[in-house]
């Protein structure tokens, strides 16, 4: 089965209403050229860096305006429209990293928080403490489109490899990840880990990016992309704006890629030992 899906990349700002409007425009885009799928990027709402501005601007799922407008986009469209995530208010006073999929009646089908918080040291100064305001996810998931199993993750997820594998293993024939990559760690890791998600599971891989310097001063490295399950990237987008990324996937791709190299059924449990040094023949060790 053949199907068409998108990425949209986006440069979100710091208002909610602003960045609806222009999910709305791009998802209608890329709607129109076919794609029945349609994912975008991590923090589509705002991406922020001054907590108490994004505390003022925040709402909790059922009166969010991103959440609201992508469910209206597809039922209007009749596609699926993932947010790859928005920034969400917890009732206990922190924040989700939220994902959310509707259905092409407009229903929301299921939402992933992101599990691993982005807490780094890069070079030239740049820290990064995700877990100071967001509370981490705890469950991933799969789901089923119909025409093909999808796995969630978000940014961060993707330097865990352990969490894709879990979905493939599940059944996963599509793995996402909607992304704000760090210009800096886009450059060296966003392509290779990706692709090495793609390939370890043989399956389709879909990540939507914000890319550009946005509003509040930080500078996302874009690149949205969509790979194959050999690891084959099928379509990318520039490093900067606005881009809507398609490509169509035969969804029996999966099947063969993974009878190919079949290590999702080779894999085996195993134990780890730690070897002390041994002692030199004739004499003790030091």
């Amino acid at each position: 089965m053949t199907v068409k899906v998108a990425a949209i990349q986006m440069c979100s700002g710091v208002d909610p209403q602003r960045n609806a409007d222009t999910m709305a425009r791009l998802v209608r885009d890329a709607a129109a050229k076919g794609a029945v799928y349609v994912q975008t990027p991590e923090m589509t709402g705002a991406l922020q860096k001054n907590r108490a501005e994004l505390r003022a601007i925040l709402r909790n799922a059922e009166n969010d305006i991103i959440v609201s407008r992508a469910a209206e986009l597809a039922r209007d469209l009749k596609i699926h429209v993932h947010v790859g995530s928005t920034a969400i208010a917890r009732d206990d006073d922190k924040i989700a990293n939220r994902g959310f999929l509707f259905g092409p009646d407009g229903t929301r089908i299921c939402s992933y928080d992101k599990i691993h918080m982005f807490d780094v040291d890069l070079d030239n100064g740049e820290s990064w403490r995700e877990s100071a305001a967001y509370q981490p996810g705890s469950e991933a998931r799969v789901t089923d489109l119909g025409f093909a199993k999808l796995g969630f993750a978000i940014c961060y997820d993707v330097r865990f490899p352990q969490l894709f594998r879990a979905e493939a293993v599940a059944g996963a024939e599509i793995l996402t990840v909607p992304a704000a990559f760090t210009r800096q760690t886009g450059e060296a890791h966003w392509e290779i880990l990706l692709r090495a998600r793609a390939i370890e599971n043989g399956a389709f891989l879909v990540a939507a990016a914000q890319g550009g310097v946005h509003e509040d001063g930080r500078e996302t490295y874009g690149h949205s992309m969509i790979i194959d399950p050999w690891g084959r990237v099928l379509a990318s987008a520039g490093g900067d704006g606005e881009a809507v990324v398609m490509a169509e996937l035969d969804i029996a791709a999966v099947k063969a890629a993974r009878a190919k190299i079949p290590n999702l059924k080779n894999a085996r449990d195993f134990t780890l030992a730690q070897s002390q040094a041994m002692a030199p023949a004739g004499g003790e060790a030091a």
